[in-house]
């Protein structure tokens, strides 16, 4: 076991409504590639803090998972609760834009795309590649499939 994976299991122990330990543990899953098991964690964090300034990044995160396990459905839904909550954060956009172009919505994803860049316009799939958080081999697969969406929405591919 991880050390922060450690951490986190004895965060939780210590305060079982501690919802950052709960959302930073499925943060951890989806980098250790296990992604199928972040939902709990995330969902947890999301309903002991429905009001948490972090819930944006929750939402992200549990559409990320979702992507990365195909589940595109439930990737739009909340990855367009993320956005909503705030709109002023580029990568949720990116990650929308991928989900609505592997579901066949092309002019959905450009115009996620296009809001993206808008707050993130230097953004590439190429810089995004290299910004892994982890080498996990399991997420460099299922990470797989976000630059398969990027591409299809049409962000730019960088170098």
């Amino acid at each position: 076991m991880s050390p922060a994976r450690r951490e986190l299991e004895f965060a939780i122990t210590l305060d079982r409504n501690l919802a950052w330990a709960h959302a930073d543990a499925g943060f951890l899953k989806v980098l250790l590639g296990r992604a199928e098991e972040a939902d709990a964690d995330l969902t947890r964090a999301t309903r002991l803090s429905p009001r948490d300034p972090g819930l944006d990044r929750w939402y992200a995160l549990l559409g990320i998972a979702d992507l990365f396990l195909g589940r595109l459905e439930s990737a739009l839904d909340r990855l367009r609760k993320s956005v909503g909550i705030n709109p002023k954060v580029a990568m949720p956009y990116f990650f929308l834009a991928a989900a609505l172009a592997l579901s066949g919505r092309a002019g959905e994803a450009q115009e996620a795309r296009n809001a993206g860049l808008r707050l993130d316009p230097n953004f590439t799939v190429a810089r995004f590649r290299n910004e892994r958080r982890s080498e996990n081999p399991t997420f460099l697969a299922q990470r797989e499939r976000i630059y398969e969406g990027l591409s299809l929405a049409g962000v730019p591919e960088g170098k």
